[in-house]
């Protein structure tokens, strides 16, 4: 069956968008931002505060010397976490919080510290159980050779008429109570 034709009336604009993916970090970035600029604005504006008590006759110059100062928040974020990165690359890790809570360039992510982490906690469990499992085998190993040699010791304690030699048997029995008072 062959396809079906698209109708000459209908647009192809209509077919319709497909939403556009990833927005939500959009959303999340521009509420950080957002966030970061009200601080730095509620600190200008307690700068200006301070100064407005101080000084109220070189306020028409400052004004003008800090417009061309101001800059964009996310901009400002970026000259300060590049001079926190540098000056952290020279001394190591720095232990700074970041100013926005993202990731810097220089810090290289332990991508699988965690798994690493469960995974040598796993290795560890599995050696001491394939240890305990190995003392519990020797254990065993040595209980039976034990009983073995008690029961050929016993074995000659019959004489060839076929009576016990007690001699013999009470060293025997002897040596076992002291073994399990040990115990």
């Amino acid at each position: 069956m062959a396809p079906k034709r698209p109708l000459e009336s209908g647009d192809p604009s209509l077919e319709g968008k497909k939403p556009k993916r990833g927005f939500r970090k959009d959303l999340i970035q521009k509420a950080k931002v957002k966030k970061e600029y009200a601080k730095i604005k509620a600190r200008e504006q307690q700068k200006d505060d301070n100064d407005d008590g101080v000084n109220s006759q070189d306020e028409a110059p400052k004004s003008q010397e800090e417009e061309p100062e101001k800059m964009h928040p996310t901009r400002e974020l970026m000259l300060k976490d590049e001079d926190k990165a540098q000056a952290g690359a020279g001394t190591g890790a720095s232990a700074d919080p970041t100013s926005d809570g993202m990731r810097r360039r220089t810090r290289r992510p332990g991508y699988y510290d965690k798994q690493l982490k469960k995974a040598e906690e796993r290795k560890t469990e599995s050696e001491q159980r394939t240890l305990e499992i190995q003392q519990r085998r020797e254990e065993r190993e040595r209980r039976l050779a034990e009983r073995e040699r008690f029961k050929k010791a016993m074995a000659k304690t019959i004489g060839r008429d076929g009576k016990k030699k007690l001699g013999r048997e009470s060293t025997i029995l002897l040596d076992k109570v002291k073994r399990i008072m040990e115990k």
